[in-house]
């Protein structure tokens, strides 16, 4: 994840909201047996005012690898940053699917021209209890302009209002204080320290574990 707002998500793809974080199993029925989202449903474009989440695409391989091999942007991550394209080529691979094909809900973050500037990810989806973890990096470039709050608010809306989830997880190198701060202002709740429990690079990590429930995402949106 970011040094100012990234999470550290799992060695999944590469992706992780917040924290190291997408989704193990799609959605695809709510608790009251109605259909939450079709499990091969193509993954949707969520339009921000500065920002927008949209599909991955071929031609996004090389901003793809300039992200995740940013080592200001991988400080905090569940794995170094990458130093030579080809491990990249999996992950990537891994994020032009749709969402049923793996249960992951991995999004492009792009600015006005459309070109990639990070990624945002659901990941590990329950759909028998309604819960998912939520993970992000963005090109250090774009710090401090609020695109990564942004990019969490559209796909928090997205994740309550379509996918009727009812908990998010954030994992959290509690070394990142500007990603603590990112997920507090939007309502998440620090939970829990999970001591020693990332070995990256040689360096033993602890984890601070998130969680925002929907009424604390509803609450969160009545005061903005």
């Amino acid at each position: 994840m970011l040094a100012i707002a990234g999470l550290k998500a799992k060695d999944i793809m590469g992706f992780c909201l917040i924290h190291r974080i997408g989704v193990a199993a799609a959605v695809n029925a709510s608790q009251d047996g109605t259909d939450m989202i079709e499990e091969r449903s193509p993954l949707p474009t969520l339009q921000g005012q500065r920002i927008h989440l949209r599909p991955h695409r071929e031609d996004d391989l090389s901003a793809f690898f300039a992200l995740y091999s940013d080592p200001k942007v991988m400080r905090y991550w569940s794995f170094p940053a990458w130093t030579d394209i080809a491990q990249a080529r999996d992950r990537f691979s891994t994020a032009l699917l749709p969402p049923g094909a793996n249960g992951i809900h991995a999004w492009a973050v792009a600015g006005a021209d459309d070109a990639l500037i990070g990624g945002l990810t659901l990941f590990s989806i329950d759909s028998s209890q309604r819960r998912a973890e939520i993970g992000y990096a963005l090109q250090s470039a774009h710090w401090g302009r609020g695109h990564a709050q942004e990019a969490m608010r559209l796909a928090l809306d997205y994740a309550f209002g379509v996918l009727r989830l009812r908990r998010i997880e954030a994992d959290i190198d509690p070394r990142n204080q500007g990603s603590c701060r990112l997920v507090e202002r939007m309502g998440f709740v620090r939970e829990g320290l999970l001591r020693q429990r990332w070995l990256v690079a040689g360096e033993i990590t602890d984890t601070a574990f998130y969680g925002l429930l929907q009424e604390d995402w509803d609450r969160h949106a009545q005061r903005a």
